[in-house]
């Protein structure tokens, strides 16, 4: 079965010629599909048999609700979404004064292995399709009834490690005859892979590349990040130096705040040298509790971002949003899991999708 939801306007339409169809049906068949119909029955502008052709060769991806989560603090919502073969994903809406953003996913699962993270505790099960990527953008603005202005790619996976899917994801949500949402509103956080940096460079995207620090030096690094250990602090800051002077779009550099581990003031002064001469800001995160993990939030975080700026170095701290609910990344999917872990006795974490 074709997944139609996947295809670019262009190959949907060369995908509808092949099938003896004007070149017309590309672009209703394509809008039908990015206003979230879930049946080509709902295409209501296409002839009968045109519809029961594709209601016979193609599905319409469309996930469902497995749960959800409105913060009583904030309004925000947190979505646990199934997929057609029963894995889950996970999506945050988030409303601010100058719009509404939502954190999607790219993986089911994350082979990454960042010590902080609930996203990749049960390892990596598979990539998403472009269209289930778009779908959590589309599905979410129906469920909440809430346009979304913004986008972050900073849900469960590394978004680079599923680079191809994510490049047509970005064309088909930035499409006029779509959702049109433009590149400059437009987040993709990374933990730092070099050669992936390289390679998105080179398609001089508008969009705000976020790059998980997190930490200044290898060992540190290291130790919250295993991704640090083939890769290395300098070389992961030479290719954020060469992405800027590609693309002359500012980085933004995320740093979790964790007791204890990374929050010193040797750290702060390290974090200002590996940034000097580099258009940059730090994003300071405070930790959010994640219960399988020891690392906790840091007491300092006032101080480190005094000690930054004392350097000239250009930082804000993130607001924490649905701290009532399990707003943080990979924590209502990992509570799901927990519970069906409970009621299947004999099998594996790894079993459960």
């Amino acid at each position: 079965m074709t997944d139609l939801k996947s295809k670019t306007l262009p190959e949907l339409t060369d995908f509808l010629k092949s099938m003896g169809q004007p070149a017309f049906r590309g672009k209703q068949v394509f809008t039908w599909l990015h206003r979230g119909v879930r049946s080509f029955e709902e295409m209501t502008n296409l002839p009968k048999a045109l519809r029961d052709q594709l209601a016979e060769n193609c599905v319409i991806t469309a996930p469902t609700v497995a749960r959800k989560q409105v913060s009583a603090l904030d309004g925000t919502r947190k979505y646990l979404w199934e997929l057609s073969d029963g894995n889950c994903i996970e999506t945050v809406l988030m409303q601010y004064h100058h719009g509404n953003t939502v954190c999607i996913s790219s993986q089911v699962g994350c082979r990454m292995g960042c010590a902080f993270c609930a996203s990749t505790i049960a390892g990596k099960v598979r990539d998403l399709t472009p269209s289930e990527m778009l779908d959590q953008v589309l599905f979410t603005q129906l469920d909440s009834g809430l346009e979304i202005s913004n986008i972050v790619l900073m849900g469960i996976g590394e978004p680079l490690d599923n680079m191809d899917t994510v490049l047509k994801f970005l064309t088909l949500v930035n499409q006029p005859n779509g959702l049109n949402i433009g590149m400059r509103h437009i987040s993709l956080s990374t933990c730092g892979l070099a050669d992936q940096i390289d390679k998105l460079a080179q398609h001089r995207l508008q969009l705000t590349l976020s790059v998980s620090l997190h930490a200044p030096d290898d060992e540190t690094r290291s130790r919250l990040m295993p991704v640090n250990r083939s890769v290395g602090v300098e070389k992961l800051m030479a290719a954020c130096r060469r992405y800027f002077q590609t693309t002359g779009r500012r980085i933004s550099y995320e740093y979790a705040m964790i007791d204890g581990v990374n929050d010193s003031d040797w750290q702060a002064d390290l974090l200002a040298r590996l940034l000097k001469g580099t258009p940059g800001h730090v994003n300071l995160i405070p930790l959010n509790d994640v219960e399988e993990s020891p690392l906790k939030p840091s007491r300092r975080v006032a101080a480190f971002q005094r000690r930054l700026e004392g350097h000239g170095v250009t930082v804000t701290v993130r607001r924490k949003l649905g701290g009532d609910i399990d707003a943080s990344c990979g924590q209502l999917r990992r509570k799901a899991m927990a519970q069906t872990l409970g009621r299947n006795d004999g099998r594996k974490e790894a079993d459960i999708p």
